[in-house]
């Protein structure tokens, strides 16, 4: 194709979409309340497990509609929590994604647990359903299914596979607070579930987490994880006995205090948020060759990432991988001024999967309690791969507030631009 001088890709001498003083506003977006209580935390005396720790622990509770939670120092932590909670021991599976951050499969090795990766659909990035139950051995326990990206998993298919197969089902809910299944909020369908308030989270804490479930005895099995294995709420009179092995997962309070005043501003944040998300993927429809993110009015997004992909039919079309085409697109989107970066977390690819060793002499897949015949190869995860090979995630700062219209609509130019010029993106 011809490229014209105004429509001349800016890594191929044209100019830039994207104003060179564009001001991107980074997340979060900090009030004086938060200014406040942080500060107010700094001024009482009660510093490692102090009020706002508690206090955080029952908003949380509240605003998402669970029973019980524990507020903990991250999502992984929580996560942990989930699988101890569960009764997952030394050899036992459970199930997950290929397509996730590492905490969502380290977390089952932190409790000697194997984990079992089922691909994704290539439509929602998410576990597949239809492919849960072929996955299922005598040693499966659980279903860790994970709200990738802020969307919510098909949680009706999911709780019935677990209802009929007897398995308990622990949400990663770390990227989705306030994403809605049917109109319900994530984090409320498992029999536990566990939330992040990393910096780059809907709500943040600079770092953090949140265990919740609605079942007590969970609540107590999780919550001796984050208190040196005492059985005890961190708040309650000690009495320095530990039950079994624990660690220390529990939060301060400075960064609760940080979480309280933020959780005041979520809803107003997601809805901002999704809006932007929403503006993004209206100006992006009919861009050729874009796959545009998954949500929907059952599987909404919370507005945390836009992740945009090429249509591997184009990348066979033209005669190159998958991969060097989002390399090549990521430079050219770069050269334009929006803010992105590739997505490349494909999880049974990872080394300690591969080399099937987690603590040293195989462990804990050389554990007697752990069946023959796990298989990593990555010819099962076919679906997974041209996902990771294919995904542009948009920054969290050219959507999130307080960047607004101006900034959303700097990055549709920019993306358009490329995409409407995709012929002549270079892919080395």
């Amino acid at each position: 194709m011809t490229t014209t001088a105004s429509s001349k890709l800016a890594i191929k001498g044209g100019p830039r979409s994207v104003p060179t003083d564009m001001k991107w506003e980074v997340w979060p977006p900090i009030t004086a309340d938060d200014e406040a209580m942080v500060l107010a935390s700094l001024r009482q005396n009660a510093h490692a497990w102090g009020p706002n720790c508690t206090a955080l622990q029952d908003e949380w509770a509240a605003w998402n509609g669970n029973k019980f939670c524990a507020a903990t120092n991250s999502g992984t932590a929580a996560l942990h929590m989930g699988v101890a909670a569960c009764d997952i021991g030394a050899g036992d599976e459970i199930i997950t994604t290929t397509l996730s951050w590492t905490s969502s499969a380290t977390s089952i090795l932190h409790h000697n647990a194997i984990p079992i990766f089922v691909d994704v659909e290539w439509r929602t990035m998410l576990i597949d359903p239809a492919k849960i139950e072929a996955a299922i051995s005598p040693k499966t326990k659980a279903i860790l299914p994970v709200h990738y990206w802020g969307v919510p998993c098909d949680m009706d298919a999911i709780m019935d596979i677990a209802k009929r197969k007897g398995l308990m089902v622990i949400e990663d809910a770390c990227q989705a607070h306030g994403s809605l299944y049917k109109g319900k909020k994530v984090g409320t369908f498992g029999h536990c579930s566990a939330f992040s308030l990393n910096q780059n989270k809907n709500l943040c804490g600079g770092e953090g987490g949140m265990y919740v479930t609605d079942n007590e005895e969970l609540y107590v099995k999780g919550r001796a994880l984050m208190n040196f294995g005492e059985m005890r709420a961190p708040e309650s009179k000690r009495d320095f006995h530990a039950y079994g092995m624990g660690w220390m997962y529990r939060t301060s309070d400075l960064p609760a205090a940080f979480a309280r005043a933020q959780l005041k501003s979520l809803t107003k944040n997601n809805a901002t948020a999704v809006e932007s998300w929403n503006r993004l993927d209206k100006g992006l429809e009919g861009s050729p060759n874009l796959v545009r993110p998954f949500s929907t009015k059952d599987q909404s997004t919370n507005g945390y990432a836009y992740v945009i992909r090429p249509d591997p039919a184009y990348a066979k079309k033209r005669g190159v991988k998958l991969g060097a085409l989002r390399d090549g697109i990521v430079s050219a989107l770069a050269a334009e001024g929006v803010p992105m970066g590739a997505a490349r977390w494909l999880l049974p690819a990872h080394t300690v999967f591969q080399a099937k060793n987690g603590y040293g002499h195989g462990c804990p897949w050389s554990c007697d309690f752990t069946r023959a015949g796990i298989s990593y190869d990555l010819d099962q995860y076919k679906v997974g791969i041209d996902c990771v090979d294919s995904c542009i995630w948009l920054s969290v700062n050219s959507h999130r507030p307080p960047n607004g219209a101006t900034q959303v609509d700097a990055v549709i130019k920019g993306v358009r631009k490329v995409f409407d010029n995709l012929d002549e993106v270079p892919v080395a």
